[in-house]
């Protein structure tokens, strides 16, 4: 290659940069690009280059070839010999740069596509396109309110899902024992129960081999294996929630027949027969369950409720993710209900073992279902917090959470959001000022709930008890005196809450709380008696229904008490008790009654002393000379 040819090629390659600095469009060029990566040092030698033009053909290359490594090898070694030379290049390639973003700015001025800010250009763009852009955003933004609005209605916000997010390892009742009691001790009972239990797993070891892993309940070695006969189903997605109906497969609508069948005539013997033939049928295991706690058998009652926990979360929908807030199970749908009351009495079983943390997840996982909260876990949520020592949430909880009214307005949150602050206090005493100003606000809530639910005071004395003289003139009060608000609703409410949270009560420091709190109610209301009316028209304002809303939520299933013997007649305990009150009296009286047409009076005799078993007793009776005409 000749030094003309060299030179021809560097003059080319020099015009073509000099037309991509003027062009309006060099960003977008691919010439441009491999412009700007060109290497520096090419640059510094063009000087050299056309020094050398006038040399012959012959010997040009060479002495292109030594300027080149000359000149590469000086800059970096920098030789003296040429540190000016490199020096007066160097500024020459910077003037030539800073015209060329002279020119660059006074392009980017001109010209609507530039690559500095790429989000003004887009949306230019996109108004050059579509005349109709600002509307369409419009559309999208008033949508999404309405979105917002309809989320804020049914109760499930954005806040309200991020507090009842569930931490699956706190699930678990084992592992809750172990941080309580320690692993040794609870590894230790578990090897007494296997032992002990050992005739059992022995007998079912061949089908229950292999068990799924599951969150809510862990499966036991004698339990036999899923038999697949329930399926979840997804209905919809609607505002970025799941909605999820659980489905019965042939096999479990056959099983559910029979079981109808043997509810009708209280057969306990039948419905033994249906979990003999579908070990997993829900409906037979929960009556199960209920028989076992009634007779006094409260571990078998826990197992058969956790072994329908554990089939329904094998049933679960791939998709469905209850432990993130985002799915919803309406109790309104038929096969949705049995999951709802099977979580209740495992959570109650989870606070009967102490396991406070448990049952709070449980309550929250209940709460996050279904945002209508059809089994009254609101109304224990509290206590369940209060107990695991969640005060933190607990108030992060009253206030984020959305419902029709306020959380503080009823029963169990006024007097338990006091004791929150109250315990909160007592958590923080290293700093004075804080104390203090926690202190203050723990007595207004306690003041608050004793003029807002009076009755509560009485039925509390009498429930903990609250043995202190100092209760005695407190409830001799006016205001404290009567055990009725005059609201059926309200009135309800409060005996939940005395049946939930009395245990709470006994201890000494609440109790000195409440009568430090209740006698400042007293001496204030002594002095400006108008308090007590004005907190009377809130109360009115608030429960201002005539009928009683809450009547589907038994104070009986928030109580821990449980009957040791089996009812006289098991007409109420074969049938749900919710169902009562709507018309579940009048199904069960329906129920067919046992022909003693051709029977041997011995056995009649003896079958009229099961209390299951029916015998028209009723139809005789309304026709007691039916047989003289």
């Amino acid at each position: 290659m000749s030094s003309r040819l060299m030179k021809k090629i560097l003059k080319a390659q020099e015009d073509a940069l000099q037309q991509q600095h003027e062009s309006e469009d060099e960003s977008d060029s691919p010439d441009a690009s491999s412009a700007s990566q060109r290497n520096p040092f090419d640059l510094l030698d063009e000087e050299d280059f056309e020094e050398k033009e006038q040399t012959d053909n012959s010997d040009g290359i060479d002495q292109v070839d030594k300027t080149v490594v000359t000149e590469r090898s000086s800059i970096r070694k920098n030789d003296e010999k040429h540190s000016s030379k490199g020096a007066d290049t160097n500024n020459t390639v910077l003037s030539s740069n800073l015209r060329s973003k002279k020119k660059k700015k006074k392009n980017k001025k001109n010209s609507h596509t530039t690559t500095g800010n790429p989000q003004k250009p887009l949306d230019e763009t996109l108004e050059n396109l579509s005349i109709d852009g600002n509307s369409s955003c419009r559309e999208y933004t008033a949508s999404h309110s309405r979105q917002e609005k309809m989320s804020n209605i049914s109760g499930t916000n954005k806040s309200s899902i991020a507090t009842l997010q569930i931490d699956p390892k706190f699930l678990s009742a084992e592992n809750e024992l172990r941080r309580i009691f320690g692993s040794k001790v609870v590894s230790s009972f578990e090897r007494n129960s296997q032992s002990g239990s050992s005739r059992q797993a022995h007998g079912s070891r061949r089908g229950g081999s292999n068990h799924r892993k599951t969150l809510l309940v862990h499966p036991s070695e004698h339990w036999p294996r899923w038999d697949g006969s329930l399926t979840m189903e997804l209905l919809g997605t609607k505002d970025g929630i799941n909605y999820f109906r659980y489905a019965h497969l042939a096999s479990y609508s056959q099983a559910q027949r029979a079981f109808e069948a043997a509810k009708a005539i209280h057969d306990l013997n039948g419905i033994v027969n249906v979990l003999m033939h579908n070990p997993y049928h829900i409906d037979s295991l929960v009556t199960l369950a209920e028989y076992y706690k009634f007779s006094g058998e409260l571990q078998m009652s826990s197992d058969a409720i956790a072994r329908c926990l554990y089939a329904m979360e094998c049933a679960w929908h791939p998709m469905f993710t209850p432990l993130h807030g985002k799915c919803q199970l309406k109790y309104s749908h038929e096969t949705n209900k049995p999951f709802f009351s099977v979580l209740f009495s495992h959570m109650k079983n989870m606070d009967r073992r102490g396991c406070h943390r448990s049952a709070l997840e449980i309550c929250k996982l209940l709460l996050s279902l279904d945002s209508d909260d059809p089994v009254g876990a609101l109304f224990c949520v509290d206590y369940y917090s209060l107990r695991a020592e969640e005060y933190s949430w607990l108030e992060r909880f009253s206030e984020e959470y959305k419902t029709d009214n306020s959380l503080w307005l009823f029963p169990n949150f006024s007097y338990s959001l006091a004791i929150c602050c109250f315990k909160l206090e007592n958590q923080e005493k290293e700093d004075a000022t804080k104390t203090e100003s926690l202190k203050a606000v723990s007595t207004d809530l306690m003041k608050q709930a004793l003029m807002l639910h009076p009755t509560v005071l009485k039925k509390l004395v009498a429930k903990v008890p609250l043995k202190d003289q100092a209760f005695n003139r407190i409830i001799g009060h006016g205001l404290f005196a009567s055990e009725k608000s005059g609201s059926l609703s309200l009135d309800h409410l409060v005996n939940i809450y005395v049946e939930r949270n009395y245990l709470i009560w006994r201890l000494p420091d609440i109790q000195k709380f409440l009568k430090d709190s209740a006698l400042m109610v007293i001496e204030m209301l002594d002095r400006k008696e108008t308090d007590a009316r004005d907190w009377t028209c809130v109360r009115k304002e608030a429960f201002s229904s005539d009928k009683n809303e809450y009547s589907h939520l038994l104070v009986s299933e928030f109580s821990d008490s449980v009957p040791t013997l089996p009812p006289d007649n098991l007409q109420n305990f074969m049938v749900d008790p919710r169902l009562v009150n709507n018309g579940g009296e009048q199904q069960a009286a329906n129920r067919p009654v046992r022909d003693l047409s051709n029977r041997n009076a011995l056995a009649v005799l003896f079958e009229s002393m099961l209390p299951w078993v029916d015998f028209g007793t009723e139809h005789v009776e309304d026709h007691p000379h039916g047989q003289e005409g």
